[in-house]
């Protein structure tokens, strides 16, 4: 079998603070596998880890445990310069994040990928009125058709984002942060799955009541919305 596009294995991002004894501020855990190209949507509240968990994706942070294999490569042991090779962060206006260096280049290995293989879109923002969302949504079916796997992450505040979601989306992660300290990642193989955690219900409920009274899209958004 070929190695998944993405492994990531075992991983916690700790963020601490106080001395002499430091005290967990916040925890973020992850354990995720997927073995082809695909477009996953990610929601979760505010501060509970998705823009961390991207950044470790892509080598932009270090982890406290655990590691990332993008196409079976570490890519915290990737050179910094060709960590893009592996995996791209796309942050709201689709700048690329810079990631932290905490080795001299030289000790670490190339990349063995020639082009980014994941693609994480950290709440891009959709315009519903200038055709823009059909436009990006074949983009994104465009990567995945490419082989590529697509990260879309938003963070829904009208019923229209839910219906983009579900038409770009073929499964879900939800980030949930479990008290006040620390964030686990819950997989979804649908809307309606995801809809049946708990913490999602929760997130999401009031969003849900309004589009059940509001006409969806389409069942599939065109190439270009007029």
């Amino acid at each position: 079998m070929a190695e998944p596009l993405l492994h990531v294995q075992g991983l916690v991002k700790r963020y601490q603070r106080g001395w002499p004894k430091a005290q967990t501020t916040f925890e973020l855990q992850a354990e995720l596998r997927v073995q082809g190209p695909g477009v996953i949507g990610v929601m979760g509240a505010n501060g509970a880890g998705k823009t961390t968990l991207f950044e470790l994706i892509t080598g932009g942070n270090q982890p406290t445990e655990g590691r990332v294999l993008v196409a079976g490569q570490d890519i915290h042991r990737v050179r910094y310069g060709q960590r893009g090779r592996l995996a791209l962060h796309y942050h709201q206006s689709y700048q690329l994040r810079r990631f932290r260096r905490t080795l001299p280049s030289f000790m670490l290995e190339p990349a063995h990928t020639p082009q980014a293989v994941v693609h994480l879109f950290d709440e891009p923002q959709f315009n519903v009125q200038d055709g823009y969302i059909g436009f990006m949504l074949d983009f994104f079916r465009r990567l995945r058709d490419a082989g590529k796997l697509v990260f879309l992450c938003v963070h829904p505040n009208e019923p229209v984002h839910l219906d983009i979601l579900e038409q770009a989306c073929e499964s879900f992660i939800f980030v949930e942060k479990d008290g006040a300290r620390v964030s686990r990642l819950q997989q979804a193989a649908s809307m309606q799955a995801l809809l049946a955690v708990p913490a999602a219900q929760a997130y999401l409920g009031a969003l849900v009541e309004r589009r059940t009274a509001q006409p969806s899209l389409p069942a599939r958004l065109p190439d270009t919305l007029a």
